[in-house]
């Protein structure tokens, strides 16, 4: 059977509070009502302040123990009632909590079902009695008999309210409790498996380069250790041939770059690999479709443009593209979107800013998942670093510094 988690403490400062504060507007009650003249004038005053306190006292225990509470609250207004010491108005909310809490609170649903349904059958008797004796009473003579109808009507019909409200709130509490506590444990489902998928993404990804770069540098490394060797043997034989055999292992070298390189792109692109990877020249196009999608964004470069590496520029690239798709998804489609490309000494430096003034959802989050992370192992391939985090002044911030000399000066 589910049942909803225990009161915490702050739960159970709240019901001492509220007890105290029916306790004294009881008896505040109790002293106005005394100096009206219409009630208590033949009894003690401290006599109805003390039932006021005494019906009101159980609620500290009303989430713990609502059963007991809502018995001894039933008693209490009885014993109070037939000694003609019961206030009528702060007592009514007592009662009204405390019938209300074993709806709400008993994880014995079959319990506070029958519990409820003894107590409205017991306070119904006893109201029922006191109609009857009322109805002997010379008073009722006086006031007539259709004025003693009437306010009894008035008084079934009160109980029949405060009883029925009870009972259909306390269900409710408690059917509403037990939901958000489903909603938690499949959002805590949820989140642990976002987690666990990224996680995953990222070692597939990491497995994948593993094998590609293990296939590439074997056959380039163990050539380079054949021409090596021959070089060294040849050294002082053959001058000529000993210089060729390390022109090849320049070479291999070189090749080897070159395949690394070219396979990196090929692993980092979304393309087949026919096309060339996509570098800073693209960045326009990339901004241009985005716009012409919906968002809002503006391209900016700072210093002066030159050219960079291929791995330079195609880092650049996904991470503003990355970013653009997270502030799509996240900030909203109106949202104010800043691309700024900085070209500093030997780095090049790309930094995306939104406003956060869009519709989107989870604006505190953008890219919570593999998008971040691959950004921030892409950049720190390149021996760049990534600061990607919300912006004091609203809104998220991305920017990517990586190394990138100057090619045109090599």
């Amino acid at each position: 059977m589910p049942v909803r988690p225990a009161p915490d403490a702050s739960s159970l400062r709240a019901d001492a509070l509220l007890a105290g504060a029916l306790a004294l507007v009881g008896c505040v009650m109790v002293a106005l009502s005394a100096m009206t003249g219409l009630q208590f004038v033949d009894v003690p005053i401290w006599q109805p302040m003390l039932a006021a306190a005494l019906l009101a006292a159980p609620l500290v225990l009303r989430r713990r123990h609502p059963v007991a509470v809502s018995i001894a609250q039933a008693l209490v207004y009885m014993v109070a009632g037939e000694l003609g010491v019961m206030e009528l108005y702060a007592s009514q909310v007592s009662l009204f909590m405390g019938f209300y809490s074993i709806g709400a609170w008993d994880p014995d649903r079959k319990r506070a079902h029958w519990v409820r349904l003894v107590i409205v059958i017991v306070m119904a008797g006893w109201l029922a009695s006191s109609a009857v004796r009322g109805f002997f009473d010379p008073e009722t003579g006086e006031r007539g008999v259709s004025a003693f109808f009437a306010l009894l009507m008035i008084q079934v019909v009160i109980n029949v309210a405060y009883f029925g409200g009870a009972w259909l709130f306390g269900n409710r509490a408690w059917a509403s409790a037990l939901e958000q506590e489903r909603l938690a444990a499949a959002h805590a489902e949820i989140q642990a498996q976002q987690a666990q998928l990224a996680e995953q993404a990222v070692s597939l990804e990491r497995l994948r380069i593993a094998r590609e770069l293990h296939d590439v540098v074997a056959h380039h490394v163990s050539a380079m250790g054949v021409q090596a060797g021959a070089a060294r043997r040849m050294l002082t034989v053959d001058a000529d041939r000993a210089a060729d055999a390390l022109r090849h292992v320049e070479q291999s070298a070189r090749d080897a770059i070159g395949e690394l390189r070219s396979l990196v792109v090929t692993l980092r692109s979304e393309d087949d690999g026919t096309s060339s990877a996509p570098g800073l020249d693209a960045l326009a196009s990339l901004v241009q479709a985005a716009t012409t999608s919906g968002q809002r964004v503006a391209l900016t470069e700072i210093g002066t443009p030159r050219a960079v590496s291929p791995m330079a520029g195609l880092t650049a690239f996904r991470t503003v593209q990355e970013a653009l798709t997270n502030a799509r998804k996240h900030a909203g489609p109106v949202a104010q979107v800043d691309v700024r490309v900085r070209y500093l000494p030997d780095e090049l430096e790309v930094e995306i800013t939104d406003n956060g003034h869009g519709a989107g959802a989870g604006a505190g989050q953008h890219g919570a998942g593999a998008g971040l992370v691959g950004m921030r192992e892409r950049v720190g391939a390149m021996g760049g670093s990534l600061e990607a985090g919300p912006r004091s002044r609203g809104g998220w911030l991305v920017r990517a510094r990586m190394p990138a000399p100057d090619l045109s000066r090599s």
